[in-house]
């Protein structure tokens, strides 16, 4: 038997190492043990340096990353709650394997469908209304967990489907566009980076309160009705679906109270958009012809779809994987869970370590490379300490990969038509995890596919590098969002100062725009 404690304490460890050197503590360390000089002659050459370390700027990035967690966050936990019970609820309820399967192929099968279309539309219509839409179409599949009727659970997850592509898609796009709009778009990489490091968080927070939840009653008939003839249901593994609709509730009054609208072109150009478009599927059409006809988009598309296939694989293999070699003992999953998401934050963390100087389609690089030889460690592993050590060095992989991924889209994928592409990449996601879900592969020939996967994954993030450096290049500013940012920094610091000198006229050496040296 693996000594989990032992595994979780140092997992938990790394991540409070990799946390703390990713931080602002971290120079205050080095300053306080005398590692670094306060001046120590080095001067700030690259513009996006400037921009990083303007006081007004970090102030600025601060308020709108508060607003995006405190949406984010909510919404992230609507989601983390209800996972573990989902089949556990169909299989109370007393349907077959067979019905139970149907169930989560129609979830899928539906965010590829549904979802790609109504995501779609997001970025003509709003972003900020598709999130209010989220939380309600993700509610109204709450409340048919109620029902112990396969049509009702059927339609429940439909609306699943939908809402998942909403979640994994009209969020980042917001970000994005409120980070360019407010000149901060150099900051977008520690952004994703925070969101996923709360997003694990959320995801701890959320299996332990569950897991109390369920624990206060029992899974009972709504009235005096028998078990046999009720349809309708409360208590017991129901009561995280009916925390993640009180939660969806925060969530829609904090989205059309924090945020502000934007949508994928200007307000004006929204409107023209809307007399030209002649049909309801004109915005997914566009963004399709715009995906194959570049290189660079439908290559990221794909690199997303084979990563988070696998990842998903994972998701469905790890828990028979490591019984298989635990003997069939009694396994401390929700010990594993929260060592997988506290090395996914250690991850997160790293990576904020890494983007400081190192580019960002390096690191792409080093983080697909990494996640396929831990899917061949996975594959050879033949004790389950060995196993556990793979999955969580996969897990590091995650929580790199998405805010590396996130940078990585935001800077490929025309602005226009973003929330309709991220649910277009989604379409081969959804292809790979139906495969899944219909085969029945055993965990070594999945983590084997997996490897695969990655290892196309490698090399396509090779190619692009290799073709595209300069397109994908964070660190030498010549993307368009960064030199809109620039441009918006240089207009607004200039604002500034001239109503300084205008309306205060203060004394030689004062000023409220904070310098740069």
């Amino acid at each position: 038997m693996a000594p989990y404690s032992a595994i979780f304490i140092g997992a938990l460890l790394v991540n409070i190492v990799a946390t703390f050197r990713s931080s602002s503590y971290w120079g205050k360390f080095k300053l306080l043990i005398g590692f670094v000089s306060r001046d120590d002659g080095t001067e700030l050459s690259e513009s996006d340096d400037v921009i990083l370390e303007s006081p007004f700027l970090k102030e600025k990035h601060a308020k709108i990353l508060r607003k995006y967690l405190a949406v984010y966050i909510t919404a992230i936990f609507s989601d983390w709650i209800q996972g573990p019970y989902v089949y556990a609820l169909y299989d109370e309820y007393g349907f077959s394997q067979h019905e139970i399967a149907l169930l989560f192929v129609a979830g899928f099968a539906s965010s590829m469908v549904f979802g790609t279309f109504v995501g779609g539309l997001a970025d003509s219509c709003g972003r900020k209304k598709f999130t209010i839409a989220f939380t309600v179409i993700y509610g109204c599949s709450c409340i048919t967990k109620h029902f112990r009727d396969f049509g009702v659970l059927l339609l429940g997850r439909l609306l699943g489907g939908i809402s998942t592509s909403l979640l994994f898609s009209v969020f980042d796009s917001w970000l994005i566009k409120s980070h360019s709009e407010a000149g901060i778009s150099a900051f977008l990489s520690k952004s994703f980076a925070t969101a996923q490091y709360w997003n694990a968080i959320a995801a701890i927070s959320a299996g332990l309160i569950a897991n109390k939840a369920t624990e206060f009653s029992d899974l009972r008939p709504v009235g005096n009705l028998s078990v046999d003839e009720a349809i309708i249901f409360k208590g017991g593994t129901l009561m995280p679906f009916d925390i993640a609709l009180f939660v969806l509730s925060a969530c829609a009054i904090l989205a059309s109270t924090l945020w502000s609208e934007n949508y994928g072109n200007d307000r004006s150009t929204v409107e023209s958009d809307h007399e030209k478009r002649k049909h309801w599927y004109s915005d997914i059409l566009n963004a399709f012809y715009t995906t194959i006809s570049s290189k660079q988009i439908l290559y990221t598309g794909l690199i997303c779809s084979l990563f988070e296939g696998s990842m998903y694989i994972f998701v469905f293999m790890w828990t028979p994987a490591i019984k298989e070699l635990g003997g069939g003992g009694e396994m401390p999953f929700g010990v594993l869970f929260a060592t997988f998401m506290v090395s996914c934050m250690a991850g997160s963390s790293i990576f904020s370590i890494f983007i400081g100087s190192v580019k960002n389609e390096k690191i792409g690089l080093g983080v697909f490379l990494a996640a396929t030889i831990t899917f061949a460690l996975m594959t050879l592993a033949q004790t389950d300490t060995s196993t556990i050590i793979a999955f969580l060095l996969f897990e590091a992989c995650v929580g790199c990969y998405f805010p590396m991924m996130g940078t990585m889209k935001s800077l490929v994928v025309p602005e226009n038509k973003r929330a309709a592409i991220y649910n277009l990449y989604r379409i081969p996601l959804n292809f790979i995890v139906l495969f899944s879900l219909l085969t029945d592969l055993s965990p070594k020939a999945s983590f084997t596919l997996c490897s695969c996967m990655l290892a196309t994954a490698t090399f396509l993030q090779w190619s692009l590098m290799k073709h595209q450096e300069s397109y994908f290049s964070t660190s030498d500013n010549k993307t368009a969002d960064l030199e809109e940012g620039k441009s918006l920094l240089s207009e607004e610091l200039t604002t500034r100062k001239g109503s300084v000198s205008k309306d205060d006229t203060p004394d030689e050496g004062q000023n409220d725009v904070p310098k740069e040296n």
